[in-house]
C-alpha cells in the first residue's frame, strides 16, 4: 500500500485516515472475501456519524454482528428490561418459546437464533461487570409454561450468585418509573467511548453521542434508586420460583 505505519494503525483500529478508494485497495491487498469486503465498504460512509441506526427489513438477522463485536470487548454491561428476561440471562427454553411467539422471526431459523442468542451470552468476558435491572412484571410473565418459567427463575438465582453479576428487580408496587421508555443495554469500554444498544423488532440503534449516553446513564441511576437491592431481589426470585414451580 506504500502507507506510513501510523496510517495503517489508524485505519485498522477504526480511527479513519483513508478514503473509500484506499480502503477498497487495502481490502484487495489483504485478499478479503467478497461478502466481508462489501460489508466493510458499506460501513465506510457511516464512519463520521455519531451513533448508528441499522434497519434490517422484516426482522433482525440471526447474528447482530456489530453488537457482537462490541459485547466482546465491553468492560461493563448494564441492561434494563421492562417485559422480558434480558437476553443475557435467558435459558435456552425461555429463548425458544419467546422466538416461537414472535410474528416476524422465521420458524426455520428458530434453532439458529437460539444458538446465536446463547453465543451472545458467552461474549462478555469473565471480568466484565454485568448489572441487570428487571421489572417484576417480566418475571411474572409465564413464557412456555410453568416448567420453563420455574427453570428460568432458578437460572436467575444461579446467575445472581456470580461475582461479576448483579440482578436488581424493580417491583410492580413502585408504579411509574424512569424506565418506562423501554429496554436498553449500556456498554462501557477501557479504550472506547460508551454506547447504548437499543434493539427493536426490525432495527438496531447504537447511540454513541455524549448527550444520548448521559440520558441513559441518568435512567440507570434512577433505576438503581428505585429497585430492590441485591439481597431483596434474590429473596423475590426465590418466592416467585416457589410459587411457579410445577
Amino acid at each position: 500500500m506504500d502507507w506510513d505505519e501510523a496510517k495503517v494503525s489508524d485505519v485498522v483500529n477504526g480511527k479513519g485516515g483513508a478514503n473509500l478508494v484506499e480502503i477498497a485497495a487495502l481490502l484487495g491487498a489483504c485478499r478479503v472475501k467478497a461478502d466481508e469486503r462489501a460489508h466493510l465498504l458499506a460501513m465506510h460512509s457511516e464512519t463520521a456519524v455519531v451513533g448508528w441506526w441499522q434497519q434490517h427489513g422484516v426482522c433482525s438477522p440471526v447474528e447482530l454482528r456489530t453488537v457482537v463485536e462490541n459485547l466482546a470487548v465491553a468492560e461493563t454491561l448494564t441492561c434494563w428490561h421492562t417485559h422480558a428476561v434480558p437476553l443475557f440471562l435467558q435459558t435456552a427454553d425461555n429463548m425458544r418459546e419467546a422466538l416461537r411467539a414472535s410474528a416476524t422471526s422465521p420458524a426455520d431459523e428458530l434453532e439458529d437464533r437460539v444458538q446465536a442468542g446463547l453465543a451472545m451470552q458467552r461474549l462478555p468476558r469473565r471480568g466484565t461487570t454485568c448489572t441487570y435491572f428487571i421489572h417484576e412484571l417480566a418475571l411474572q410473565l409465564q413464557v412456555g409454561g410453568a416448567e420453563v418459567q420455574a427453570g428460568q427463575l432458578l437460572h436467575l438465582m444461579f446467575m445472581a450468585n456470580r461475582p461479576n453479576v448483579e440482578i436488581r428487580i424493580l417491583p410492580v408496587a413502585r408504579g411509574a418509573h424512569a424506565g418506562l421508555a423501554g429496554p436498553f443495554t449500556l456498554l462501557t469500554f477501557s479504550k472506547y467511548e460508551p454506547l447504548v444498544w437499543v434493539g427493536a423488532e426490525n432495527s438496531t440503534l447504537l447511540a454513541e453521542s455524549r448527550d444520548a449516553v448521559s440520558g441513559y446513564e441518568a435512567v440507570v441511576r434512577a433505576l438503581a434508586a428505585e429497585s430492590l437491592d441485591e439481597a431483596e431481589s434474590k429473596e423475590l426470585l426465590l418466592r416467585l420460583h416457589d410459587v411457579t414451580k410445577p
